[in-house]
């Protein structure tokens, strides 16, 4: 098991953008970073990168979460596997 505090620690080093645009060309708008959604179609970007949450959306397709929650989803990994995937 991963003790709160090293999750933790691996949450906050892990920027979502940095983490999210390895997967996602992304551009900014305003205060946020936009880009097209990699887990549906589409043509007009929807997925919403929030540096200062640390968060990410789609407004298409709904799927959104922290750094951990679009590695998890994105490479099909448990919990403790996205975050060992994330502490690399």
């Amino acid at each position: 098991m991963i003790d709160i505090a090293t999750i933790d620690r691996i949450i906050e080093a892990a920027q979502i953008e940095q983490v999210v645009s390895d997967y996602v060309t992304l551009r900014k708008r305003g205060v946020n970073l936009i880009g097209l959604c990699p887990f549906h179609n589409e043509k007009t970007p929807s997925f919403t990168v929030s540096p200062a949450k640390g968060i990410c959306k789609c407004f298409g397709c709904g799927k959104g979460g922290n750094a951990v929650n679009f590695i998890m989803e994105i490479e099909q990994l448990n919990y403790y596997e996205a975050l060992k995937h994330l502490a690399k």
